[in-house]
């Protein structure tokens, strides 16, 4: 091995991979498993469909927040080296190309794919005289009412134009006043994509259903001399603008953080502009007269093939049509809550694990609602982030409330693109008695906590909910995460802690289980890392496998590089940005990077630490925070340890194995930065872990909580 001479040498710039460039890596991944044939095609359409979701993020939170840099002059760069503006230079080829890529197989690939399976996706100009006549029927009934031209001349000036709107302009020509400007903006509260009759006979009654679209934007094109009555319509162009989407809190100016944030919700509409995407036929005159009246930088203007904004190829997942989807997968409920009478007496048995989607989240809401009702529970406390509508974890603490339960929600305003959603919970629940806190100003509350506090033989036990994602029943069909359910007294009592410090005042808080975020977290991996690396400094196996979304964390990867060096053997699966560099001699020979992109999307944090290696010294902490500044130092983020041997024993030689096993979602990380995917050997078929965890996992599972220790639970590959 060869040893970098100094710890000063671990800072060399060639070391670290861009955090954007590693974003915009892992929106390639996503879209190479729309390119994938190995996925049902509607299944393909929703990768294609997830690549503008993330891209338009990208724009308007990491590019934004470049630009912002730019314009307040800021010089310093980032470990990798790049400035702002070299970032930005770097990036705007790299987004060009995804997108452009994007389009290639939408329409070289998917779309024909689509026709032959009977779902037609189709221009206007190919739409048969019947199917105009129904989409015109259509337009006057369900379009034309709620549509609202806009001209732009010296008495009518350029319109506010939000942020990922989809908008038409529109060059007209007056006889009297010649050539005119105009936008109009496609509805947002209708679908984009209109259904009208497929062409054709119908098929026999056995065969899937058919189905044929057309977009909104081409059928209100279509149809604008009915807008524009006595002018001569010339042509109309698609268009979106993307703005920056973050928003500051100064710490002094947040008296009322609920109005602070609507205000900020406010002026996001119409941030500055950090992207304008166009249809590439759109004529130069056109473009200019949005970028001066955008007042944008002309390079962020990029030219793509309709259509534009295809995050709502996600409607066709609407389509009954399971033969073009995965197959659904059955959520089992857990042994230990089968067996039981009642989900508390199964949590006094011992501590219950879940992993979802593989484990219904109904065992959550269950959790919830069975203290809503129970009338020895006399408390109930709970973090929430991220909830989703029509939420059944909401309604039971309205329940739990009614019935006279002290009910306490820590509801996130700051949970950014959710900040409207969960006012409007913040607000239900207030006005129902619930005692709802807002968290901190400076900063965001992560943790995904729930207490429930009950009376027992004439004392109290508390019962904890702990988990690595959200209390969301639809994103938790397709996210995975872990929960634990526990009564231990000494995660009980840091629960009660980190509530009170989230609803009260609290200073010096010491936990005894939890590193929580952002006075313990950091310490407490830092210090387990360090371990790894004497164990191996003295001779013995250091061994760490970190299961996160992201590394950007310049202190861990450099702790990480250290490790490597000792001779720590290191896997991290990490689904997102990377900025370490694995394989370099001398500094990252020993750590192996993988992303997992899947059917699932891949969300929970796990951090194994071997601790020598021997039979239950080996430590497993789950949360919701990734190695970055953010989730370390300002956020409130709770990791908590997996401390039956049962349960640990689930992830050293089996959960975690499987996870490096996998050939059909993995991608190794090259020491340059570009992904390669994993193969399984010559005539061995791929090995896909979400759907073993999905089909196989479960009955394993159940026998070894059923009898534990009586079977070895070692997978090939094990750690």
């Amino acid at each position: 091995m060869v040893a970098v001479e100094s710890e000063q040498e671990l800072h060399r710039s060639e070391l670290y991979i861009n955090r954007e460039i590693a974003a915009l890596a892992f929106i390639r991944r996503v879209l190479e498993e729309a390119q994938s044939h190995r996925h049902p095609l509607l299944e393909r359409v929703k990768f294609l469909s997830f690549v503008s979701v993330q891209m338009d993020e990208f724009l308007m939170v990491r590019m934004a927040g470049l630009h912002d840099q730019l314009s307040a002059s800021v010089r310093t760069h980032g470990p990798d080296g790049l400035t702002p503006e070299e970032q930005i230079l770097a990036l705007r080829p790299l987004i060009h190309e995804t997108l452009t890529d994007q389009r290639r197989t939408y329409f070289d690939d998917v779309l024909p794919h689509l026709a032959e399976a009977g779902v037609q996706i189709l221009d206007y100009a190919e739409l048969t005289e019947a199917q105009r006549e129904e989409a015109a029927a259509y337009f006057h009934r369900e379009v034309f009412p709620v549509l609202t031209p806009l001209g732009v001349d010296s008495s009518h000036p350029f319109p506010l134009i939000s942020s990922r709107s989809l908008n038409l302009a529109v060059s007209l020509r007056d006889p009297l006043a010649g050539e005119l400007f105009a936008r109009l903006k496609a509805p947002p509260t209708l679908r984009r994509l209109v259904p009208i009759t497929p062409a054709g006979r119908e098929r026999r009654r056995s065969a899937p259903k058919r189905a044929a679209f057309v977009w909104l934007e081409q059928l209100i094109a279509a149809h604008l001399d009915q807008l524009f009555p006595g002018m001569e319509i010339i042509a109309a162009y698609p268009f979106r603008v993307l703005r920056d989407a973050d928003f500051e809190i100064q710490v002094d100016e947040a008296g009322d953080l609920l109005a602070t944030v609507e205000q900020g919700l406010r002026e996001r509409r119409f941030g500055s502009v950090v992207a304008l995407l166009v249809q590439a036929d759109t004529p130069t005159s056109v473009r200019d007269v949005l970028v001066d009246n955008l007042e944008m930088n002309p390079a962020d203007v990029y030219e793509l093939a309709s259509p534009l904004g295809m995050s709502d190829l996600a409607e066709l997942l609407d389509l009954d049509r399971p033969d073009l989807k995965d197959r659904p997968i059955l959520a089992r409920t857990p042994i230990e809550l089968r067996r039981a009478n009642g989900i508390f007496a199964a949590i006094q048995r011992g501590d219950i694990l879940l992993h979802h989607p593989y484990d219904s989240f109904s065992s959550v809401v269950e959790f919830i609602q069975t203290a809503a009702r129970d009338p020895q529970v006399l408390a109930i406390k709970q973090t929430l982030y991220r909830v989703g509508g029509n939420s059944p974890i909401v309604a039971a603490l309205l329940e739990a409330v009614e019935a006279g339960k002290q009910v306490a929600v820590m509801v996130e305003l700051k949970a950014r693109f959710d900040e409207e959603n969960n006012i409007e919970w913040a607000r239900m629940l207030e006005r129902a008695g619930v005692h709802v806190v807002y968290g901190q100003v400076e900063l965001k509350t992560h943790a995904k906590v729930a207490l429930v506090v009950r009376r027992e033989g004439g004392g109290l036990r508390r019962y904890v909910h702990l988990g690595t994602g959200n209390y969301n029943a639809s994103t938790a069909r397709v996210y995975e995460d872990y929960a634990l359910l526990t009564c231990r007294p000494d995660i009980a009592e840091d629960a009660s802690h980190l509530f009170n410090m989230l609803t009260g005042f609290a200073r010096g808080v010491t936990y005894q289980k939890l590193l929580v975020a952002p006075t313990t977290l950091r310490a407490g991996l830092m210090q387990r890392i360090e371990r790894e690396i004497e164990r191996a400094r003295a001779g013995g196996q250091g061994r760490l496998i970190f299961k996160i979304n992201a590394i950007v964390d310049k202190e861990f990867i450099q702790a990480l590089y250290r490790a490597s060096q000792a001779g720590v053997q290191i896997d991290l699966l990490v689904r997102g940005m990377c900025c370490l560099r694995p394989g370099i001699p001398g500094v990252s020979e020993n750590i192996r990077v993988t992303s997992l992109v899947g059917r699932f999307l891949e969300h929970s944090r796990i951090y194994y630490f071997a601790n020598g290696g021997a039979e239950g010294e080996d430590e497993v902490y789950l949360g919701s925070a990734d190695l970055m500044p953010r989730n370390l130092d300002h956020r409130v983020e709770a990791l908590f340890p997996v401390e039956d041997p049962t349960l640990r024993a689930q992830f050293s030689r089996f959960a975690l194995p499987a996870y490096l096993r996998d050939t059909a979602n993995a991608r190794r990380l090259l020491p340059d930065g570009s992904y390669k995917r994993i193969k399984p050997p010559k005539g061995v078929p791929p090995f896909d872990v979400q759907q073993w965890f999905a089909r196989q996992a479960p009955d394993l599972l159940d026998e070894i909580i059923a009898e534990p220790g009586t079977r070895p639970i070692t997978l090939p590959g094990s750690v």
